[in-house]
């Protein structure tokens, strides 16, 4: 993991024992005795040692400290000084130039803090100007930014885990239970994290700090329920979507090259490549998957065809500088996608690319591996870090991945509601054919044109409410028709019931409803936009959320995972694009197919960008049957059932009643048992993430005690 974590205190050395570190303090050799180096932050803590993060380098000093925790590459810390109060941070990968650095912080000084995130690339970025500091997270929530009171101040950090041992925060019942029960709901999350009392800020938002006082100050406009936005023009949206694409993937591209630890040797029976996977080290250069979706495919070509030499370093691995490393995982396990297999066999022939199969059996399937280690936070993708390592294995020190295209290029069926706002009915006709195709009804049409109506009239604040009142009484509606029509059913609502509410104690939904009907009355709540805009952006946030989560329990050493599509820049083009472009069936692949033309790829395989017929339930059905017995050990004593959030017997029915083929919903089971393997990770790890604490000083430091709920004493 790699994180920033930092604070801000009420004044100059007021926390409580807070000391420079300039040369004149005896722990001055701890930090290489350098002369003349800025004053380094830090707090005294026990037996005068001084509080800071294990593992990490300093970008600047007191009265309000920023560090670097982790293998952060030389290129991925950058640090741009106009004057010594006057400095910025940026850390990931960006694409801006000194200069231009410099003139985002001049304007961030004067409060334009959306040039900040303008940037090509992923980064994080920090801007000091005297005693105020700006931290900006990004739009799409792969790069949180959270916060804690601390010490009179305010510490933050790009990860919680940090703060919550800073704190010694005990878990929030209230928040797991909203993950389980609403997990797509901003209202039901809001700010919160799994760790009591550390917060987390929107996407969206820049965490401004002055001298200790915290300020969550959106830097995105937001569209206007009173005035319809001007109409947009498609074939200039989706340009600005290839340039946006383009740039991101020259960001990467242009970034110094980077080589795994050294091969000590080599292996009797085993090639370089084998050597390499074995002990856990990627191949050198860049490469990206080619799964044969469009997504993907379209960075591999885009990466392969664009100037810089994207492929190995020459004089390693194969020695052909110009090839990139495309990676197709081939699922032995489960078929379905013989399809896809083939589209990406197509592709790899081009001569730039050097094309990696990588066949999974039983070993790769979901629950296969129950073993891992600790996120920052939990999310339903744990239980598939199994399948995904194996992938990645054969991957490169910089790897591009599809993860979160369909969110940002896909309609979510909540805009057809968006559509019946700004009076575009005709374009609500194919859309809606395609589902009465898919379905074979002719009830369809009025169903989905009734559903949406109804979500076009229906306020933010009634839709809330009436999810508080369904949660409360249990009343999920899961007799919905499954199949598409059933989804975008579900779907054409403010917020729904997540697939693992059905197993929550009736005091654990009742808490959330709670949580909702607070999210009511709070002052300033509404979304501030249309119900289909608004349910996107939620859903690509919870995307964001869990890829986070996933890149930490695969996470090779010396190997980057790049997503362009989450990207600030590309989501913006993104969200340009005009609705009625979007809900047209095919819009990805038709808008993919547009970027590859105006970037010369015209040379496409027969079906590209077709729907995939093989469904992610067949496998995770296999992985559950072979990891029965696990995971009923598992469930045999829960900590989730000690929080009282589930009742063990339950689950463990419910798992066996998966397994034997009942149609349950396994994306719910997934949010449970990722849940409760993460809470025993947490539970059961040692030390701290910094030095100056006892050992005691760490997150949940009493383990499950639940405290008491604002449903049983009437808050």
């Amino acid at each position: 993991m790699r994180w920033l974590v930092g604070w801000s205190s009420t004044a100059a050395g007021a926390l409580g024992g807070s000391v420079g570190y300039d040369g004149r303090h005896d722990g001055g050799a701890a930090y290489g005795g350098q002369e003349g180096r800025e004053a380094q932050g830090g707090q005294v803590g026990y037996e005068g040692e001084t509080l800071q993060p294990v593992g990490s380098q300093l970008l600047w000093g007191d009265p309000d400290p920023l560090w670097a925790v982790g293998d952060w590459r030389p290129d991925e810390v950058r640090v741009v000084k106009v004057d010594a109060q006057t400095r910025i941070a940026v850390l990931g990968t960006c694409g801006a130039t000194d200069e231009q650095l410099r003139v985002g912080l001049f304007a961030a000084r004067g409060g334009a803090l959306r040039h900040l995130t303008a940037w090509p690339g992923s980064y994080t970025a920090i801007a000091q100007v005297g005693r105020r500091i700006t931290v900006c997270g990004d739009l799409a929530g792969a790069r949180p930014v959270f916060h804690t009171p601390w010490a009179g101040g305010t510490a933050y950090a790009t990860a919680a885990l940090p703060l919550a041992d800073l704190v010694e925060a005990n878990l929030d019942f209230g928040h797991l239970a909203a993950l389980l029960a609403a997990p797509d709901v901003p209202a039901a999350l809001h700010d919160s994290t799994p760790y009591d009392g550390v917060r987390r800020i929107p996407p969206g938002h820049a965490l401004i700090l002055r001298a200790g006082a915290r300020e969550v100050a959106g830097y995105e406009p937001v569209a206007s329920l009173a005035v319809a936005a001007p109409p947009a023009d498609p074939d200039s949206a989706v340009d600005a979507v290839r340039d946006a694409l383009i740039e991101a993937v020259r960001a990467r591209l242009s970034a110094p090259r980077h080589v795994p630890d050294i091969d000590p040797g080599p292996v009797p029976g085993m090639g370089p490549a084998e050597r390499r996977a074995a002990r856990g080290m990627p191949v050198p250069g860049i490469g990206a998957d080619l799964s044969g979706g469009p997504a993907s495919g379209t960075l591999a070509l885009l990466a392969a065809g664009l100037p810089g030499m994207p492929g190995t370093l020459l004089g390693h691995g194969t020695g052909a500088g110009e090839r990139l490393v495309a990676v197709t995982f081939n699922d032995l396990a489960v078929g379905g996608r013989e399809a896809e297999l083939e589209r990406a066999g197509a592709l790899a022939a081009n001569p730039r690319l050097h094309h990696v199969v990588v066949a999974g059996g039983e070993e790769t399937l979901p629950y296969a591996d129950l073993d891992g280690p600790l996120t920052d936070e939990p999310g339903p993708s744990l239980v598939l870090a199994a399948r995904h390592r194996a992938r990645l294995a054969a991957g490169s020190a910089d790897h591009f991945t599809g993860y979160g295209a369909r969110q940002v290029l896909d309609a979510h069926p909540a805009r057809l509601a968006d559509l019946l706002m700004d009076r575009k009915r005709r374009h609500l006709v194919r859309p809606v054919a395609a589902l009465t195709k898919a379905d074979g009804s002719a009830l369809v049409p009025a169903r989905v044109y009734g559903a949406a109506r109804r979500l076009a009239r229906t306020s933010y604040r009634a839709g809330v409410e009436g999810l508080a009142e369904r949660l409360l009484h249990r009343s999920f509606s899961f007799d919905d028709p499954s199949g598409a029509v059933g989804a975008s059913l579900a779907a054409l609502t403010w917020g729904g019931a997540g697939p693992a509410a059905r197993w929550l104690t009736g005091e654990a939904l009742a808490e959330v409803s709670v949580r909702l009907q607070g999210a009511t009355h709070r002052t300033g709540v509404g979304p501030g936009q249309r119900p289909g805009d608004y349910r996107a952006r939620a859903a690509l946030t919870r995307h964001a959320m869990d890829l986070r989560v996933l890149e930490q329990a695969v996470e090779i050493r010396s190997q980057r995972l790049h997503a362009p599509f989450l990207d600030n820049q590309v989501v913006r083009a993104c969200r340009a694009l005009p609705e009625t472009l979007r809900v047209q069936p095919g819009a990805r692949a038709a808008i993919l197919r547009t970027v590859l033309k105006g970037a010369g790829v015209t040379d496409l395989p027969h079906g590209w960008g077709a729907p995939s017929q093989a469904s992610a339930d067949a496998a995770a059905r296999a992985g559950l049957r072979m990891a029965m017995d696990p995971l009923l050990t598992l469930f045999e004593a829960p900590l989730l059932a000690e929080a009282g959030l589930i009742e063990a017997r339950v689950v463990r029915k419910a798992l066996r009643a998966a397994a034997a083929g009942e149609p349950l919903p396994l994306d719910g089971l997934a949010d449970l048992i990722s849940l409760e393997l993460w809470l025993r990770r947490l539970l059961s790890r040692r030390g701290t993430c910094w030095t100056g604490t006892p050992a005691r000083a760490r997150a949940v430091p009493a383990g499950i005690a639940p405290q008491r709920r604002a449903v049983s004493s009437g808050g």
